[in-house]
Protein backbone atom coordinates (compact mmCIF):
# COMPACT_ATOMS: atom_id res chain seq x y z
CA UNK A 1 0.00 0.00 0.00
CA UNK A 2 1.18 3.57 -0.62
CA UNK A 3 3.41 4.74 2.20
CA UNK A 4 0.91 7.30 3.29
CA UNK A 5 0.93 7.26 7.11
CA UNK A 6 -1.13 10.48 6.76
CA UNK A 7 1.80 12.62 7.92
CA UNK A 8 0.29 15.65 6.27
CA UNK A 9 -2.90 15.04 8.19
CA UNK A 10 -1.55 14.85 11.71
CA UNK A 11 1.40 15.20 14.02
CA UNK A 12 2.60 12.27 16.11
CA UNK A 13 3.11 11.61 19.78
CA UNK A 14 0.69 14.08 21.29
CA UNK A 15 -3.05 14.40 21.43
CA UNK A 16 -4.49 16.66 18.79
CA UNK A 17 -6.36 19.67 20.09
CA UNK A 18 -10.03 19.15 19.46
CA UNK A 19 -10.09 22.21 17.19
CA UNK A 20 -7.74 20.50 14.70
CA UNK A 21 -9.98 17.45 14.61
CA UNK A 22 -13.15 19.49 14.19
CA UNK A 23 -11.51 21.53 11.42
CA UNK A 24 -10.71 18.28 9.61
CA UNK A 25 -14.28 16.97 10.03
CA UNK A 26 -15.75 20.22 8.66
CA UNK A 27 -14.48 19.32 5.19
CA UNK A 28 -16.95 16.43 4.99
CA UNK A 29 -20.70 16.04 4.82
CA UNK A 30 -21.82 14.75 8.22
CA UNK A 31 -25.45 15.57 7.59
CA UNK A 32 -26.39 12.01 6.65
CA UNK A 33 -29.94 10.82 7.00
CA UNK A 34 -30.70 7.23 8.03
CA UNK A 35 -33.85 6.97 5.91
CA UNK A 36 -32.05 8.19 2.79
CA UNK A 37 -29.25 5.67 3.39
CA UNK A 38 -31.81 2.87 3.74
CA UNK A 39 -33.49 3.89 0.51
CA UNK A 40 -30.19 4.15 -1.40
CA UNK A 41 -29.17 0.67 -0.21
CA UNK A 42 -32.58 -0.80 -1.07
CA UNK A 43 -32.20 0.61 -4.59
CA UNK A 44 -28.65 -0.78 -5.04
CA UNK A 45 -29.78 -4.22 -3.85
CA UNK A 46 -32.86 -4.24 -6.05
CA UNK A 47 -31.22 -2.93 -9.21
CA UNK A 48 -27.54 -3.84 -9.17
CA UNK A 49 -26.72 -6.99 -7.17
CA UNK A 50 -28.04 -9.48 -9.75
CA UNK A 51 -25.52 -8.37 -12.37
CA UNK A 52 -22.67 -9.30 -9.99
CA UNK A 53 -24.04 -12.77 -9.26
CA UNK A 54 -21.45 -14.48 -11.45
CA UNK A 55 -18.84 -17.20 -11.02
CA UNK A 56 -16.12 -14.63 -11.72
CA UNK A 57 -17.22 -12.33 -8.89
CA UNK A 58 -17.55 -15.28 -6.48
CA UNK A 59 -14.02 -16.39 -7.38
CA UNK A 60 -12.79 -12.87 -6.69
CA UNK A 61 -14.62 -12.77 -3.34
CA UNK A 62 -13.05 -16.07 -2.32
CA UNK A 63 -9.68 -14.37 -2.83
CA UNK A 64 -10.76 -11.46 -0.61
CA UNK A 65 -11.68 -13.59 2.40
CA UNK A 66 -9.84 -13.06 5.68
CA UNK A 67 -10.11 -16.59 7.02
CA UNK A 68 -10.70 -16.00 10.69
CA UNK A 69 -10.52 -18.02 13.89
CA UNK A 70 -11.05 -16.06 17.11
CA UNK A 71 -12.28 -18.65 19.56
CA UNK A 72 -11.59 -18.94 23.27
CA UNK A 73 -10.72 -22.57 22.52
CA UNK A 74 -8.11 -21.80 19.83
CA UNK A 75 -4.80 -23.53 20.55
CA UNK A 76 -1.42 -23.99 18.92
CA UNK A 77 -2.68 -27.27 17.42
CA UNK A 78 -6.00 -25.96 16.14
CA UNK A 79 -4.43 -22.84 14.60
CA UNK A 80 -1.75 -24.94 12.93
CA UNK A 81 -4.42 -27.19 11.41
CA UNK A 82 -6.40 -24.10 10.35
CA UNK A 83 -3.32 -22.73 8.56
CA UNK A 84 -2.53 -26.10 6.96
CA UNK A 85 -5.95 -25.91 5.27
CA UNK A 86 -4.76 -22.84 3.38
CA UNK A 87 -1.55 -24.66 2.38
CA UNK A 88 -3.58 -27.65 1.13
CA UNK A 89 -6.03 -25.41 -0.74
CA UNK A 90 -3.26 -24.27 -3.09
CA UNK A 91 -2.57 -27.92 -4.04
CA UNK A 92 -6.18 -28.98 -4.35
CA UNK A 93 -7.51 -25.92 -6.23
CA UNK A 94 -4.53 -24.55 -8.17
CA UNK A 95 -6.76 -22.54 -10.52
CA UNK A 96 -8.67 -20.73 -7.76
CA UNK A 97 -7.46 -17.70 -5.79
CA UNK A 98 -6.35 -18.47 -2.24
CA UNK A 99 -7.70 -16.43 0.67
CA UNK A 100 -6.26 -12.96 1.31
CA UNK A 101 -5.34 -13.39 4.97
CA UNK A 102 -5.49 -15.66 7.98
CA UNK A 103 -6.76 -13.71 10.99
CA UNK A 104 -5.98 -14.88 14.54
CA UNK A 105 -5.27 -13.65 18.07
CA UNK A 106 -1.73 -12.23 18.59
CA UNK A 107 -0.53 -15.22 20.61
CA UNK A 108 -0.83 -17.32 17.41
CA UNK A 109 0.97 -14.94 15.02
CA UNK A 110 4.13 -17.03 15.17
CA UNK A 111 2.24 -20.31 14.65
CA UNK A 112 0.58 -18.98 11.50
CA UNK A 113 3.75 -17.33 10.18
CA UNK A 114 5.76 -20.53 10.65
CA UNK A 115 3.10 -22.90 9.27
CA UNK A 116 1.96 -20.85 6.28
CA UNK A 117 3.58 -21.86 2.97
CA UNK A 118 1.41 -19.97 0.50
CA UNK A 119 2.85 -16.81 -1.03
CA UNK A 120 0.72 -13.71 -0.76
CA UNK A 121 -1.41 -14.64 2.26
CA UNK A 122 -1.19 -11.99 4.97
CA UNK A 123 -1.04 -12.82 8.68
CA UNK A 124 -3.59 -10.56 10.38
CA UNK A 125 -3.91 -10.25 14.15
CA UNK A 126 -6.68 -8.63 16.14
CA UNK A 127 -4.95 -6.48 18.73
CA UNK A 128 -5.41 -3.67 21.23
CA UNK A 129 -7.58 -5.66 23.62
CA UNK A 130 -9.95 -6.95 20.95
CA UNK A 131 -12.99 -6.97 20.98
CA UNK A 132 -13.69 -4.44 23.77
CA UNK A 133 -10.68 -2.15 23.20
CA UNK A 134 -10.92 -1.39 26.91
CA UNK A 135 -7.39 -2.01 28.11
CA UNK A 136 -4.83 0.73 28.77
CA UNK A 137 -3.27 2.33 25.69
CA UNK A 138 0.27 1.20 26.64
CA UNK A 139 -0.98 -2.39 26.81
CA UNK A 140 -2.65 -2.02 23.40
CA UNK A 141 0.49 -0.73 21.72
CA UNK A 142 2.69 -3.40 23.30
CA UNK A 143 0.27 -6.11 22.15
CA UNK A 144 0.48 -4.74 18.61
CA UNK A 145 4.30 -4.53 18.64
CA UNK A 146 4.60 -8.10 19.90
CA UNK A 147 2.15 -9.42 17.30
CA UNK A 148 4.23 -7.82 14.55
CA UNK A 149 7.47 -9.10 16.07
CA UNK A 150 5.97 -12.61 15.94
CA UNK A 151 5.05 -12.37 12.26
CA UNK A 152 1.78 -10.44 11.94
CA UNK A 153 1.74 -8.47 8.70
CA UNK A 154 -1.56 -6.68 9.37
CA UNK A 155 -3.26 -5.51 12.58
CA UNK A 156 -7.00 -5.12 13.29
CA UNK A 157 -7.91 -2.90 16.24
CA UNK A 158 -11.22 -1.69 17.66
CA UNK A 159 -11.92 2.04 17.93
CA UNK A 160 -12.51 3.13 21.54
CA UNK A 161 -16.28 3.11 21.05
CA UNK A 162 -17.17 4.58 24.46
CA UNK A 163 -15.00 7.63 23.82
CA UNK A 164 -16.49 7.96 20.32
CA UNK A 165 -20.09 7.91 21.59
CA UNK A 166 -19.23 10.45 24.28
CA UNK A 167 -17.85 12.82 21.64
CA UNK A 168 -14.29 12.55 22.99
CA UNK A 169 -12.70 12.64 19.56
CA UNK A 170 -9.27 13.55 20.95
CA UNK A 171 -9.01 10.21 22.73
CA UNK A 172 -10.31 8.35 19.67
CA UNK A 173 -7.75 9.95 17.36
CA UNK A 174 -4.89 9.75 19.85
CA UNK A 175 -5.37 6.04 20.58
CA UNK A 176 -5.66 5.12 16.91
CA UNK A 177 -2.56 7.19 16.08
CA UNK A 178 -0.51 5.53 18.78
CA UNK A 179 -1.51 2.09 17.60
CA UNK A 180 -0.72 3.00 14.01
CA UNK A 181 2.75 4.08 15.15
CA UNK A 182 3.14 0.71 16.84
CA UNK A 183 2.32 -0.93 13.48
CA UNK A 184 5.12 0.89 11.68
CA UNK A 185 4.74 0.26 7.96
CA UNK A 186 2.25 -2.57 8.50
CA UNK A 187 -1.38 -1.99 7.54
CA UNK A 188 -3.86 -1.34 10.32
CA UNK A 189 -7.61 -1.87 10.15
CA UNK A 190 -9.84 0.05 12.52
CA UNK A 191 -13.08 -1.68 13.52
CA UNK A 192 -15.86 0.83 14.18
CA UNK A 193 -18.38 -1.63 15.71
CA UNK A 194 -21.03 0.10 13.60
CA UNK A 195 -24.02 -1.58 15.26
CA UNK A 196 -23.19 0.23 18.50
CA UNK A 197 -22.80 3.58 16.75
CA UNK A 198 -26.49 3.37 15.80
CA UNK A 199 -26.81 6.35 13.42
CA UNK A 200 -25.45 6.98 9.93
CA UNK A 201 -24.03 10.29 11.19
CA UNK A 202 -22.04 8.51 13.93
CA UNK A 203 -20.78 5.90 11.46
CA UNK A 204 -19.67 8.60 9.03
CA UNK A 205 -17.94 10.54 11.82
CA UNK A 206 -16.20 7.42 13.17
CA UNK A 207 -15.03 6.47 9.65
CA UNK A 208 -13.50 9.90 9.09
CA UNK A 209 -11.86 10.00 12.54
CA UNK A 210 -10.31 6.56 11.95
CA UNK A 211 -8.94 7.53 8.54
CA UNK A 212 -7.68 10.89 9.80
CA UNK A 213 -5.88 9.10 12.65
CA UNK A 214 -4.05 6.68 10.33
CA UNK A 215 -6.30 3.71 9.53
CA UNK A 216 -5.32 1.87 6.35
CA UNK A 217 -8.69 0.09 6.32
CA UNK A 218 -11.96 0.66 8.07
CA UNK A 219 -13.93 -2.37 9.16
CA UNK A 220 -17.58 -2.67 10.21
CA UNK A 221 -17.64 -4.90 13.27
CA UNK A 222 -15.87 -7.46 15.41
CA UNK A 223 -18.48 -10.20 15.03
CA UNK A 224 -18.24 -10.63 18.81
CA UNK A 225 -21.29 -8.48 19.56
CA UNK A 226 -24.98 -8.82 18.79
CA UNK A 227 -24.58 -5.98 16.32
CA UNK A 228 -23.03 -7.15 13.06
CA UNK A 229 -22.25 -5.61 9.68
CA UNK A 230 -25.17 -4.17 7.73
CA UNK A 231 -25.33 -2.97 4.12
CA UNK A 232 -26.40 0.44 5.42
CA UNK A 233 -23.23 0.78 7.53
CA UNK A 234 -21.16 -0.35 4.54
CA UNK A 235 -22.82 2.27 2.36
CA UNK A 236 -22.00 5.08 4.82
CA UNK A 237 -18.41 3.87 5.30
CA UNK A 238 -17.80 3.62 1.56
CA UNK A 239 -19.17 7.15 1.11
CA UNK A 240 -16.72 8.32 3.78
CA UNK A 241 -13.82 6.51 2.08
CA UNK A 242 -14.78 8.16 -1.23
CA UNK A 243 -14.98 11.65 0.26
CA UNK A 244 -11.70 11.14 2.12
CA UNK A 245 -10.03 9.97 -1.09
CA UNK A 246 -11.38 12.96 -3.03
CA UNK A 247 -10.14 15.31 -0.30
CA UNK A 248 -6.68 13.78 0.39
CA UNK A 249 -5.82 11.43 -2.48
CA UNK A 250 -5.31 8.66 0.08
CA UNK A 251 -6.97 5.33 -0.75
CA UNK A 252 -8.35 3.46 2.26
CA UNK A 253 -9.49 -0.17 2.20
CA UNK A 254 -12.86 -1.52 3.35
CA UNK A 255 -13.63 -4.67 5.33
CA UNK A 256 -17.13 -5.81 6.17
CA UNK A 257 -17.08 -8.40 8.97
CA UNK A 258 -19.48 -9.99 11.41
CA UNK A 259 -22.64 -11.65 10.12
CA UNK A 260 -21.48 -12.42 6.58
CA UNK A 261 -23.46 -15.64 6.45
CA UNK A 262 -24.41 -16.16 2.83
CA UNK A 263 -22.96 -15.68 -0.63
CA UNK A 264 -25.70 -13.11 -1.18
CA UNK A 265 -24.38 -11.08 1.78
CA UNK A 266 -20.95 -11.01 0.13
CA UNK A 267 -22.43 -10.01 -3.23
CA UNK A 268 -24.31 -7.14 -1.59
CA UNK A 269 -21.12 -5.74 -0.05
CA UNK A 270 -19.24 -6.21 -3.32
CA UNK A 271 -21.99 -4.30 -5.14
CA UNK A 272 -21.99 -1.42 -2.66
CA UNK A 273 -18.22 -1.06 -3.04
CA UNK A 274 -18.50 -1.24 -6.82
CA UNK A 275 -21.29 1.37 -6.99
CA UNK A 276 -19.75 3.88 -4.56
CA UNK A 277 -16.01 3.39 -4.88
CA UNK A 278 -15.69 1.80 -8.32
CA UNK A 279 -13.30 -0.65 -9.94
CA UNK A 280 -10.22 0.83 -8.22
CA UNK A 281 -11.41 -0.79 -4.95
CA UNK A 282 -12.33 -4.15 -6.47
CA UNK A 283 -9.08 -5.96 -5.70
CA UNK A 284 -8.26 -8.23 -2.79
CA UNK A 285 -5.95 -5.49 -1.54
CA UNK A 286 -8.70 -2.91 -0.99
CA UNK A 287 -11.75 -5.06 -0.30
CA UNK A 288 -11.59 -7.76 2.36
CA UNK A 289 -14.30 -9.94 3.86
CA UNK A 290 -13.94 -10.95 7.49
CA UNK A 291 -15.50 -14.39 7.78
CA UNK A 292 -14.77 -18.07 8.00
CA UNK A 293 -18.09 -19.68 7.13
CA UNK A 294 -18.29 -17.80 3.86
CA UNK A 295 -15.15 -19.43 2.44
CA UNK A 296 -16.84 -22.86 2.11
CA UNK A 297 -20.03 -21.34 0.69
CA UNK A 298 -18.18 -19.37 -1.97
CA UNK A 299 -16.01 -22.36 -2.81
CA UNK A 300 -19.11 -24.57 -3.13
CA UNK A 301 -20.73 -22.16 -5.59
CA UNK A 302 -17.53 -21.78 -7.62
CA UNK A 303 -16.94 -25.55 -7.98
CA UNK A 304 -20.66 -26.31 -8.36
CA UNK A 305 -21.13 -28.75 -5.45
CA UNK A 306 -21.22 -28.56 -1.69
CA UNK A 307 -17.66 -28.49 -0.34
CA UNK A 308 -16.65 -28.27 3.31
CA UNK A 309 -12.96 -27.61 2.83
CA UNK A 310 -12.08 -25.02 5.45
Amino acid sequence: MAEHHHHHEHEHHHAQPESRINEALKKYNLDVNDEEVKEAVRKIIAEKVHENDTAEVKKFLLGSVELTTLKTTDSETSVMAFTEKVNQFEEKYPTLPHVATICVYPRFARTVAETLEVEGVEVACVSGSFPSSQSIIEVKTIETQLAIKDGATEIDIVMPVGAMLEGDYETVVDEIQQQKEACGEHDMKVILETGMLKTAKNIKTASLLAMYAGADYIKTSTGKEQSVATPEAAYVMCKAIKEYYDETGIQIGFKPAGGLNTVMDALIYYTIVKEILGAQWLTNKWLRLGTSRLANLLLSEVVGEEVKFF
